[in-house]
């Protein structure tokens, strides 16, 4: 026998073998080579392949293969401090990638990885892996601000300066631009197009052309415009999108009547804030002649405007939702559309998509119907209106006086609809929404708490048993659909909170893996009055998947709904004017073909809005922290009373009545040496075992605000006085902080300890002004060879 032959037999024979590993006696067995001959071949052809590492020798001088690691795709997501994580499945625990193996990845890229260390599950340390190979760049471009070159560096560097991304997973990078194109003025705020990215020797340069400039950092807005820009957010439409959607009617006409009920001599009214122009809910209660409550809830025919793959369709789609911000919306389509023949104005006529609903004393929906409608409300209402009306205001009773018995209806449906839900075991978490004023210039001057009473409540009661009834209605009809729904948390992070709940010595009935909402619930009534409350809310909240859209019905678990959907807001989120298109198409046609068409289009639909909506989130977020802080910058020195938010390795962060939050390092917890109690979320002091924990009341001084991080940093003057946590001993997970008293002390505590101050080490990590010739060579100079195109 050949070797060659030898060789192959050799590897299809371990491959083929049960054991991980044989012994050179079980291989010549295997491959029937027992005999003197044979073996002596055998051996011989082994010591050849190991030279030539097809096979190898583990301790035990027994034969294997040798280890082939498994390349695996997935999405790449980058820290800020350089680490990153890849997630691979949504279902499953992301794969930790260090620093130094992230192959210049960054954030959002479509990634090869292979994996190093496998998850452990007894130490709860998931996997760690390396990127091997980058397959798709997720950033084609960047927004930023752009540093001018004087003449003499463009000369010599062949750059006109370089660009600071405003994304803050990308804004260790210097994007240098290349001297070609246009050539923006020193504080531009340009786009950026990105032809070279990070390698070696090159670790945190980019290199690309500007192909617009947005404006100048100093114009009114612009801050809040390059966070919209650099998410990804279109801020204006397409001119023939304009075009399309100013050839839509401003009125309705006769031939938009058939085949729809009328509804226009009904008492129908919208509920809003005051400052709403998109109105695309308007309701109705009355009580029937059987006692029981009719509620009517009509809503926006944005689909009959907005037809299938249209112009207006296709962009809508792109966009996915209206993104609301301090002090402007960017709508999902356009405002001619959104603030006219879609909106549902008072007095006029307007298409609607109509749920009616026949509802007991107990809250049980007996009866539906859903069906194209045209209505015309007979009042603009306000939250504030409402509200006022409900507490007996004589003002508001008189100019509203037709209106009042319904809205005393309203008030008393609603309340048999929340008890309903609570008794089902949907989970109430108490959140703070907070609304930032600004004046003409965009700069912030107050932060208003916004309260929701009765008007909001019952707006939100009434669209919720709609949306309900929408979902269960097709879901039991078994035709494709989509649907909002809300998985029931991951048994890993019920099992923290679990933990967590038992030491503060509260027990939560059910098991991780089969807990329900009305166990939750009965957590949060259970400390509602005592100070844990603040924590265990926290906790149960980070404890909760996040909500999402899907073509497959798995319930809303925070609601305890085995049904829903959206359908209430067509003008502002795509997958309620997906839910009026499926109306309209199931009542014409329930065909296969039918059927078929969407159920291949709809999981697409699904997972890009989902996408949107946290793209949109994000955005709103950035600019509310970005908000707060520039408000906060003109406080520095105030003091103001708060309490603990979050406790971390590296801080404690403190959350005031306004909703403000903001950081006190540890570095600044001179008083005691610090241990970090991870499954109580506390620290404590070594020496005086001072324990600082969630929903703690302090007293703070402000030292530090800056928009562009959008960091706020907290002195700490006063602490209220809890029971004393005791510091685990031996406990690897407690990490001990030490205070950083006098400047060379806290220099050599920051080395020690820096890598656990996330913000603090980005603060060291800003590099002084560098002379020019050490500058030139960070400098990508013009195109060096090798440097691979984007």
């Amino acid at each position: 026998m050949e070797k060659k032959t030898i060789k192959a037999e050799i590897l299809a024979g371990l491959k083929a073998a049960n054991k991980k590993s044989l012994s050179m006696e079980e291989l010549a067995e295997a491959l029937s080579m027992r005999k003197s001959n044979d073996f002596k071949l055998l051996v011989q052809t082994v010591a050849q392949m190991e030279r030539e590492k097809t096979l190898e020798f583990n301790k035990k001088g027994r034969i294997k293969l040798p280890f082939q690691p498994i390349e695996i795709e997935g999405i790449f997501r980058r820290n800020e401090r350089g680490f990153g994580f890849v997630t691979i499945d949504p279902e499953e625990p992301d794969v930790f990638i260090p620093k130094e193996a992230t192959n210049f990845a960054m954030d959002g890229d479509t990634v090869m990885i292979d994996i190093q260390k496998t998850a452990d599950l007894f130490s709860e340390r998931g996997a760690e892996g390396r990127v091997v190979a980058i397959k798709e760049r997720k950033i084609q471009q960047l927004v930023g601000e752009f540093t001018a070159f004087d003449v003499g560096e463009i000369a010599e560097s062949d750059l006109f300066g370089y660009v600071t991304p405003k994304d803050k997973k990308s804004a260790q990078f210097k994007v240098f631009i290349a001297a070609e194109g246009i050539q923006p003025v020193d504080g531009s705020i340009v786009i950026v197009e990105i032809t070279h990215y990070p390698e070696k020797g090159y670790a945190t340069s980019l290199e690309g052309m500007v192909t617009k400039v947005v404006g100048h950092k100093n114009d009114p807005g612009m801050d809040i415009l390059s966070i919209v820009i650099a998410q990804g957010i279109p801020t204006a439409f397409p001119e023939e999108v304009q075009t399309a959607s100013e050839q839509v009617p401003d009125h309705i006409s006769e031939s938009d009547l058939v085949g729809r009920r009328d509804l226009r001599d009904q008492q129908i009214v919208t509920i809003d804030g005051a400052d709403a122009k998109d109105l695309d809910d308007a309701v109705t209660v009355r009580r029937l002649e059987n006692g029981n409550y009719f509620l009517g809830v009509h809503i926006a025919d944005v689909s009959y405007y907005v037809t299938e793959n249209s112009l207006l369709d296709k962009e809508a789609f792109e966009r996915g939702t209206s993104v609301y911000l301090t002090d402007r919306v960017i709508p999902m389509i356009p405002q001619r559309l959104s603030n006219g023949i879609c909106s549902l104005n008072p007095k006029v006529p307007r298409l609607t998509m109509s749920c009616e609903m026949e509802i007991d004393p107990t809250g049980t929906i007996l009866k539906h119907e859903i069906f194209q409608s045209v209505i015309q409300t007979s009042e603009r209402m306000t939250y504030a209106a409402v509200n006022a009306l409900l507490k007996e205001d004589r003002e508001m009773i008189q100019r509203y006086e037709p209106l009042v018995p319904m809205f005393h209806l309203m008030k008393e449906l609603h309340q048999i609809l929340e008890e309903r839900r609570n008794h089902r075991g949907a989970i109430n978490f108490e959140d703070r929404e907070a609304k930032i004023l600004v004046d003409p210039e965009g700069h912030p001057i107050d932060i208003e708490l916004r309260e929701r009473g009765v008007g909001e409540r019952l707006i939100e009661s009434f669209m919720l048993a709609a949306n309900e009834t929408v979902a269960k209605h097709f879901n039991q009809l078994k035709l494709p659909f989509i649907y909002r729904i809300h998985e029931q948390p991951k048994e890993e992070k019920m099992q923290r909170f679990f933990d967590f709940a038992a030491a503060l010595g509260i027990l939560v009935k059910g098991t991780k893996n089969t807990i329900t909402p009305k166990d939750l619930q009965q957590v949060i009534d259970e400390v509602e009055d005592k100070p844990e409350a603040a924590v265990i809310n926290t906790m149960l909240l980070r404890s909760m998947q996040q909500a999402r859209y899907s073509e497959d019905n798995y319930g809303h678990y925070g609601l305890a709904a085995e049904y829903y959907t959206h359908f209430t807001s067509p003008i502002r989120r795509y997958p309620d004017l997906i839910v009026h298109r499926l109306i309209r198409s199931y009542s014409q046609d329930q065909s296969d073909a039918t059927k078929d068409k969407w159920a291949e289009s709809l999981p697409e639909i699904a997972d890009h809005s989902s996408k949107m909506e946290r793209r949109a989130v994000e955005a709103e977020r950035e600019v509310d922290s970005m908000k707060k802080a520039e408000f906060m910058a003109e406080k520095i020195g105030e003091e103001f009373d708060g309490i603990i938010s979050s406790v971390t390795k590296f801080g404690i962060f403190i959350e005031l009545p306004n909703t403000v939050e903001g950081l006190i390092h540890l570095n600044e917890l001179k008083q005691d040496y610090f241990h970090f109690i991870e499954n109580q979320l506390a620290l404590v002091g070594e020496r005086t075992r001072q324990t600082f924990k969630i929903g703690q009341k302090v007293r703070v001084k402000v030292t530090k605000s800056d928009p562009e991080t959008r960091e706020i940093d907290f002195e700490l003057l006063e602490a209220e006085e809890v029971p004393a946590l005791e510091i685990p001993g031996n406990n690897r997970r407690t990490q001990r902080r030490r205070p950083m008293n006098g400047s060379k002390n806290k220099q050599n505590s920051e080395k020690k300890t820096g890598k656990n101050f996330e913000r603090a080490k980005n603060e060291s990590g800003k590099k002084k002004k560098k002379g020019k010739k050490a500058f030139y060579k960070s400098v990508p100079k013009k195109k060096k060879p090798g440097r691979k195109k984007g």
